[in-house]
């Protein structure tokens, strides 16, 4: 079992990628570091004494970043004693992904029977928190109608409902928008509220629904799909289905949904490794767009890039 102790974070990677090439899906290797829990307050590359041994300091968040980066999930550490432990890091089958599935009916990729119906992305502290603050950005509890466009089976509502009281949630109009009859279904069993409107049609062809104006537009992961004429959508969004004092908020994946497990990073075509070129892009478009059109513009998150945008001198 091979054992690190004063080697680098580039000697340790460079190890550990060869070691997980020669590996199969599901197997895992096994390696010895100096305790992390001993470097408390210590950044990474502190030199401490272990055992009478120089040893760099790694924290534990260095080490599930590296899981993450070499597609591991880092599984539980064995104490060896209060000096050392040893870590394992099982290898993923990134074969398992809804990304990789192709279906006949190309509406139901996110159907209720599919891969992607397995995702809570509501219990991911990383999305969690960014889509969190985005709702509280846009002054939530002050917003009477709401359009959720990739609505699916209604996890972005399922927050809402959750953080704002029920008067004011029963006073809320929201309407979710998805092109998946099994999602829709679903989510009219979760929401049966006489508030809560669903639809099971393609957002390229919003106009044909006829809706009221929303004050508040969401959509996370939905608007850079490929068949989605992104520029020209968004900006129909904000001149047709947005009222004047209207908030946005719209979600980037930046990360890829693999084996059970949200790696960081999204696949960019034509690249085997997370190139953002294409989601800054469109990011910076909208920001620019909406605030050319007088709206406060913020980009937060990590996993999932946030805009957020409320009109200034609005609510």
């Amino acid at each position: 079992m091979k054992k690190f102790t004063n080697e680098t974070i580039f000697e340790i990677l460079t190890y550990l990628e060869v070691m997980i090439s020669s590996i199969q899906p599901a197997e895992s290797i096994v390696f010895q570091i100096p305790n992390p829990d001993k470097g408390r307050q210590h950044y990474s590359d502190s030199l401490l004494d272990i055992n009478g041994l120089p040893c760099l300091h790694h924290s534990w968040k260095a080490w599930g970043d590296l899981a993450e980066i070499l597609y591991c999930r880092m599984l539980t550490p064995k104490l060896i004693d209060e000096n050392e432990v040893i870590l394992y890091f099982q290898k993923l089958d990134r074969s398992d992904s809804f990304h990789r599935v192709k279906l006949q009916d190309k509406r139901e990729k996110y159907g209720t029977d599919s891969h992607f119906s397995t995702i809570r992305k509501n219990e991911e502290p990383a999305f969690l928190f960014a889509y969190l603050q985005a709702l509280r950005q846009v002054k939530i509890l002050d917003r009477c109608s709401i359009l959720d466009l990739g609505i699916n089976s209604g996890d972005e509502f399922d927050l809402i409902k959750t953080i704002v009281d029920e008067s004011n949630y029963r006073q809320m109009k929201l309407i979710g928008i998805d092109h998946s009859p099994s999602a829709i279904k679903k989510a009219e069993v979760l929401f049966p509220e006489e508030n809560v409107t669903f639809y099971c049609h393609d957002i390229n062809h919003l106009q044909a629904l006829e809706l009221p104006r929303a004050d508040l537009i969401i959509s996370i992961g939905t608007l850079q799909s490929p068949n989605i004429n992104f520029k020209p959508l968004f900006m129909s969004l904000i001149q047709n289905h947005l009222t004047p004092n209207g908030a946005v908020i719209l979600g980037f994946p930046n990360c890829r949904w693999i084996d059970g497990e949200m790696i960081y990073g999204a696949k960019a075509p034509n690249y085997n490794f997370s190139e953002m070129s294409l989601v800054i892009k469109d990011i910076y478009f909208c920001k620019k767009y909406l605030q050319q059109h007088k709206f406060r513009v913020t980009i937060t998150g990590k996993d999932y890039l946030f805009l957020t945008a409320t009109k200034i001198g609005g609510q």
